[in-house]
């Protein structure tokens, strides 16, 4: 979706009520946190996430940060326990991000965690962040405001700069007070992820060490982990050999299909889901082309990650 006249709203109980509203009705709503502005969509709405990635020209679905009033709200959605909750309760509201196991039913978009079955989520502390989580009454996935690859962005007018017409609206709140963002911590090991606005010292001080990351990429800001299904996948399939079930993409005869209509955006929102579908029957995975354009780049990125061999 393109040449939306992007809205520009004010930090008051309007704007906040008109972002709330939005985001609530699929739409794109940029707003500031302490650390950057994020690019926020409703993180149960798989078609609004897939916007984000369509806005951001991001070129592969990694995952993304999910931002909730408190931990309350959080251990809805992941188990949080041991040392990060310690830091939980040390640091939230603030700019760390902690990974942690996704809870069963958490009812998230398949495509907030890249198919990974953890969780990356955080607390912000900015006002009209809270304002916006609160009024909203719900999980707010919300990578940085700006083109992937580009400068991240830390005042209202970085965000137009890079994404006006491409989502609903950005809440003005001058510029972010910490300007980097959040430092990411995982657990099994306790191991720094990403570094950020919260400094390893003051982390290493509430839990001791941390250890770095290794080859297992589990959060945004990484090299990316991708799902693979058990079964073996083919691509650019325009038919299911015998003994294969067919993933299709526009008018097809298929065993499931990620858009009947041709939609990358609706083929996005669809595409874990029905891998893991699929998956499920046993049998070998088939799938049609789909266009390498927009949206479709980062769909065939996972699609050859799936189909790569096996090591």
């Amino acid at each position: 979706m393109s040449n939306i006249e992007t809205a520009r709203l004010a930090p008051d109980a309007t704007g906040i009520a008109e972002a709330a509203r939005l985001l609530g009705a699929g739409g794109l709503v940029s707003f500031p946190t302490e650390t950057v502005y994020g690019l926020g969509g409703d993180a149960r709405n798989g078609t609004a996430v897939a916007r984000i990635f369509e806005a951001k020209g991001r070129p592969s679905f990694n995952p993304l940060i999910v931002h909730v009033p408190d931990l309350d709200t959080a251990e809805r959605y992941a188990d949080i326990s041991g040392a990060l909750k310690t830091l939980a309760r040390r640091f939230w509201p603030g700019p760390l991000t902690l990974v942690a196991p996704l809870k069963t039913g958490h009812g998230l978009s398949p495509l907030v965690t890249a198919g990974l079955e953890t969780l990356a989520i955080r607390v912000p502390s900015h006002p009209v962040a809270q304002d916006v989580l609160r009024a909203f009454g719900g999980p707010v996935a919300a990578p940085s405001a700006n083109p992937s690859g580009r400068i991240s962005p830390t005042t209202a007018a970085h965000v137009m700069a890079g994404l006006h017409g491409k989502i609903e609206a950005v809440l003005d709140a001058g510029a972010c007070p910490v300007g980097l963002e959040s430092t990411i911590v995982g657990a099994a090991p306790l191991a720094l992820l990403r570094p950020g606005g919260l400094a390893q010292e003051d982390i290493e001080a509430a839990v001791g060490p941390l250890e770095h990351a290794g080859d297992a990429i589990t959060a945004p800001g990484q090299m990316l982990s991708h799902y693979a299904p058990d079964a073996t996948v083919r691509l650019n399939a325009n038919c299911a050999n015998p003994g294969e079930v067919l993933l299709g993409f526009g008018p097809m005869q298929s065993d499931l299909n990620l858009s009947v209509a041709g939609d990358l955006v609706e083929a996005a929102a669809n595409l874990f889901d029905h891998l893991h579908m699929l998956d499920a029957t046993g049998y070998p995975i088939a799938v049609a082309p789909i266009p390498n354009c927009g949206l479709g780049q980062a769909i065939n990125d996972r699609l050859r990650r799936a189909a790569a061999p096996r090591g």
